[in-house]
């Protein structure tokens, strides 16, 4: 029959592209039940990507039920009526696309990325769950979630070097009660208290659709998207009514001194905290300037009087505004020795020094070049698009806001930004937070002299006792899953290739779908040059350290900028076989940027006071990270693979031992030896053609054609039995988990290793996978586990990773044990075949569609001689495959589980016995590695 519509929609405005702004083009509506719909069409990829926004966060909370927000965003993942239990990762997984939701103060979002032929299947699980919710809720549920996001709490947290600081400066900054004053991962103690009769009454209250912004873009037709949407969501009854608040910004009547002891933390840390206006206030953009100028990178007085002095290991400044109110926040963290009431002064002293110097026009117009490309960036990607058309229309009324927004940005002037300083940060009062270490708890600024009062303050009434279940009323049947419509046709980015001299290889692409050029440069080098010296692990990443530094004709702050006058940027890094000079800039701006990168590349001087400031700061950033479980597995894992002899195996920025051995002459020998013509390899994506891009690129003759030969790879030690080895992290809250062995595979896209990664994905590589699915949907016990295959062209591994609670480590890992044998001896399912099939083959619309993603894959095309078609090989081959050929490579390339490499890192006090009583056999290590006497 017929659909027949059952809402009453009305047509808001329809914003078409400027010639004069920069608009992103949209339609908007509003359905009968207050539902707002907002459509962009943007035919450049099959895809499409949906977004609802619900105007509620953690500023809807109230006291002794913090973290309630961000708790039912993990709900809203575990079915609806019509939807089963995991079902919305697995039908949109399974659809080739991506999903995901976020929670932060002021709202809430739902989000996927689809081919575009899945739109429709998508609408209806978005509006299951905004509709048909409650009936699906279980104690069941609410208690693994619960679970979950405790775990949540403690990865990112509890467990984590300054992971408090937030939350400690939330509560000291707002009065007791203010809807800022918890963070929006709330408290243990109040997870523990809530029960599922409140997560009810939540939805009931806040997620109604007159309280939320349906955004719709990408490859459609807003028409069709028009009706689809009145199908499935015009039926769902309004919700209560949702009135604004506004706050003023918090007043304080001197300044707050307060502690925090991190056992975690290796250094102490300063942060002062001023009570700012909120987003999108008048005072908003030249407090970002002002920010970007105290502490926005090398070019900021911070840097200048912390960093460059070699007094701190770093020091910034940032104004964070929120709906209700913004903080003004300066944090250093200094190198030890240093005294924390000191660096106070010394920070008030920089704060006074915008006063005495001034602001100059080159600061603003940094700022304004900088804020201008972000800008242009943000539109590169159709979620990008959409996630600004719902945060403008649910923050200011106006999804149109964009050329509001850039002009505030681009209309400062200095009188502003000395308005806003004087008006928010001189002589004003502030929250100054002093983190201690567990071996000084005395280095404070000054002694604790506030205390919250929680006076006379009284919870919300948010007419919860009030809620009366509501559901829609249809004339369809809404259990039925929409069909996908036809198949989108995917097309790879067409290229061009080209040679300078005998050995430089280019491969680019044009895209005029932003005004902006990436061009990335590899030479040939990288970590594998540290076997040269084995003394010194660490060298190569140390000389791309400094090749972001000086040049021969300016200094690093005046390099920076220049740049950022362009709004460009240029930054060289190290990866395993290569030096990596990645750049980004707008096209009108390339020259000049290109200018620049010719200096970096030919003119860069090594000196001594850089150096020593970077190898003392990389020394220290070395032993925070002993503190953090996660960083100390994924630099011992791999030694345990590859041994101590294999390069592959050794950290990238190398030891605390290492690290001392390396010298400026050796840094200036890498650029000697390994800045090289020979194998250096150059891709570019953007609006920019072949024969304009070639003569920008000529300064690289001068480079010299050295002839460069790796050193060849030591043999990994031979993996004759299961070994376990554990590593104390005294408190740790999780165990990180690194389970794996070498498989010899290297990286071939149409061969072995791809089959593998197909083999793989119904076990550890989809959220629906085995491991995930019992370990985070059916035990709680983890945030997140994965398995997957790691190869390059030296070497190959497989490896489960996961940040397990430390309660369950000794039980997850012998499930995690016994999931891999069972997978390796029994294999996968017909249904887990034809899932992985589905996925991972409609996921490949969503694989070019930023300049990111189209250099990706040039690179692949050039690094590895692949043919241009390489894709639909691919698709070709995964169609193809049977479930009997998917279980033999199960049989051979999962690994049998008495012959893995196993690291946990994590407390031993919890773990240890548990895990001897289970019968694993530990070999303890200390966080070096070496076994522990």
């Amino acid at each position: 029959m017929p659909y027949l519509l059952n809402a009453q929609t009305k047509l808001i405005k329809k914003v078409t592209k400027s010639n004069k702004d920069m608009v992103v083009p949209y339609t908007q509506y509003e359905l009968s039940n207050g539902l707002t719909l907002i459509v962009h069409e943007d035919h450049s990829d099959p895809i499409v990507h949906v977004d609802v926004t619900y105007h509620v966060g953690s500023a809807r909370e109230e006291i002794g039920k913090s973290g309630f927000a961000h708790f039912f965003e993990h709900m809203m993942f575990q079915g609806s009526e019509n939807v089963g239990d995991e079902q919305h990762f697995k039908i949109i997984t399974e659809a080739g696309g991506t999903l995901n939701g976020t929670t932060n103060r002021d709202r809430t979002n739902y989000f996927e990325t689809v081919p575009s032929n899945q739109l429709e299947k998508i609408l209806w699980l978005e509006a299951d769950r905004m509709g048909f919710l409650l009936d699906a809720v279980t104690q069941e549920k609410f208690e693994i979630q619960r679970a979950t996001v405790k775990n949540e709490r403690g990865q990112r947290y509890d467990n984590v070097p300054y992971g408090l600081t937030r939350e400690v400066m939330a509560q000291n900054l707002y009065p007791y009660g203010h809807p800022y004053s918890w963070l929006t991962i709330g408290y243990v103690e109040d997870l523990n208290r809530v029960d599922v009769n409140d997560l009810k009454n939540f939805f009931l209250r806040w997620y109604g659709p007159n309280n939320a912004v349906l955004t719709v873009g990408g490859d459609v037709k807003t028409e069709e998207v028009v009706k689809l949407v009145e199908k499935y969501f015009g039926s769902i009854p309004r919700g209560p009514e949702v009135n604004p608040v506004k706050l003023p910004i918090p007043e304080l009547d001197k300044d707050r001194y307060v502690t925090l002891h991190d056992q975690y933390a290796k250094l102490p840390m300063l942060q002062i905290a001023f009570p700012a206006p909120p987003q999108y206030h008048e005072d908003e953009a030249p407090l970002d300037c002002l920010a970007d100028i105290l502490g926005g990178g090398k070019t900021s007085i911070l840097y200048r009087d912390f960093v460059k002095t070699q007094k701190a290991v770093n020091a910034y400044a940032y104004n964070g505004a929120s709906e209700l109110a913004g903080e003004f926040t300066i944090s250093v963290m200094p190198f030890p020795g240093q005294k924390l009431s000191d660096i106070e002064k010394e920070i008030r002293e920089a704060i006074a020094s915008i006063e005495k110097n001034g602001i100059s026009d080159q600061d603003i117009a940094k700022f304004i070049a900088t804020q201008e490309a972000r800008m242009i960036r943000q539109n590169e990607t159709v979620s990008g698009k959409v996630s600004q058309l719902a945060a403008y229309f649910t923050f200011t009324g106006d999804a149109g806001y964009l050329p509001k927004d850039l002009k505030r940005y681009t209309s400062i002037t200095k009188e502003d930004v000395m308005r806003v300083y004087k008006k928010y940060i001189k002589d004003k009062y502030c929250v100054v937070l002093s983190v201690t270490t567990q071996k000084d708890t005395t280095n404070i600024a000054a002694p604790n002299n506030y205390v919250v009062s929680k006076g006379d303050y009284v919870n919300p009434d948010y007419g919860y006792d009030k809620l009366k279940p509501r559901k829609a009323k249809d004339n369809f049947d809404r259990s039925v899953i929409p069909p996908s419509g036809p198949n989108p046709v995917v097309v790879a980015p067409k290229f061009w290739k080209d040679q300078i001299g005998s050995h430089i290889h280019v491969i680019g692409t044009y895209s005029d779908e932003l005004p902006m050029v990436t061009l990335q440069l590899k030479f040939k080098g990288g970590k594998l040059t540290d076997a040269i010296a084995p003394e010194k692990p660490g060298r190569a990443a140390f000389f791309a350290a400094m090749m972001n530094e000086d040049t021969k004709l300016r200094a690093a702050e005046d390099f920076t900028a220049a740049l950022e006058l362009l709004g460009s940027s240029i930054r060289v890094s190290a990866d395993l076989d290569g030096i990596v000079v990645s750049v980004q800039s707008l096209k009108k701006n390339l020259n000049k940027t290109m200018e620049l990168l010719e200096e970096r590349m030919i003119d860069p001087i090594f000196q001594e006071e850089t150096f020593n400031r970077i190898k003392k700061s990389t020394l220290e950033s070395l032993r925070n990270a002993k503190a953090r479980a996660s960083s100390v597995a994924n630099e011992i894992y791999p030694q345990l693979l590859y041994g101590k002899d294999n390069v592959i195996g050794w950290p990238y920025y190398g030891t605390e031992e290492t690290l001392e051995n390396i010298t400026l002459q050796d840094i200036q020998d890498f650029y000697g030896k390994f800045i090289s013509q020979q194998g250096a390899e150059i891709t570019i994506v953007g609006e920019i053609q072949q024969k304009e891009i070639m003569p920008l690129l000529d300064f690289i003759r001068r480079i010299p054609e050295r002839d460069l030969v790796l050193p060849e790879l030591k043999a990994p030690p031979a993996q004759e039995k299961t070994k376990v080895y554990f590593i104390d992290i005294p408190n740790a809250a999780q165990t990180e988990f690194r389970i794996g062995t070498l498989t010899g595979m290297t990286y071939d896209p149409l061969g072995e290793y791809y089959l593998a990664e197909v083999m793989n994905y119904p076990l550890g590589g989809a959220f629906n996978s085995r491991l995930n699915i019992h370990l985070r949907e059916s035990k709680g016990w983890t945030y997140g586990a994965r398995s997957y295959f790691n190869s390059t062209k030296y070497s190959g591994s497989y490896t489960f990773s996961a940040g397990i609670l430390a309660s369950a480590t000794d039980s997850a890992l012998s499930d995690i044990l016994n999931i891999m044998e069972k997978y390796r001896t029994q294999g996968a399912t017909e249904e887990e075949l034809k899932f992985t099939q589905s996925a991972m083959g409609q996921s490949e619309a969503r694989k070019y569609e930023s300049q990111y993603q189209k250099a990706g894959f040039l690179e692949r095309i050039l690094e590895y001689n692949l043919p241009e078609n390489y894709p639909q090989q691919q698709n070709a081959i995964l169609q193809k495959i049977s479930l009997e050929e998917i279980n033999k490579l199960a049989a051979n390339k999962i690994p049998d589980t008495q012959r893995l490499t196993i690291l946990l890192v994590g407390d031993k006090a919890k773990v240890w016995d548990k895990l001897q009583q289970k019968g694993f056999e530990l070999i303890e290590l200390d966080t070096k590695g070496n076994l522990k006497k």
